[in-house]
């Protein structure tokens, strides 16, 4: 899931999110969403959906399988 870490700092980026924003809009500590972009812990299945949800993606694009 290595991709995945670039493609949701990108995301969150685009939407001109801070990662405390982005936590509070999927219902997560800001922390989490650090430790998913720095690589230190990978979102769990639920999360990723919750993700694909927020970000209107899908799980391959998230996952790094495919390009908008």
């Amino acid at each position: 899931m290595e991709k995945i870490i670039p493609r949701i700092k990108e995301l969150r980026e685009e939407k001109g999110l801070t990662q405390a924003q982005l936590a509070k809009a999927i219902g997560f500590n800001y922390r989490t969403i650090s430790q998913y972009e720095r690589g230190i812990n990978e979102p769990d299945l639920k999360t990723i959906k919750k993700l694909c949800d927020f970000f209107e993606v899908t799980s391959d694009y998230l996952l790094g399988f495919e390009d908008l």
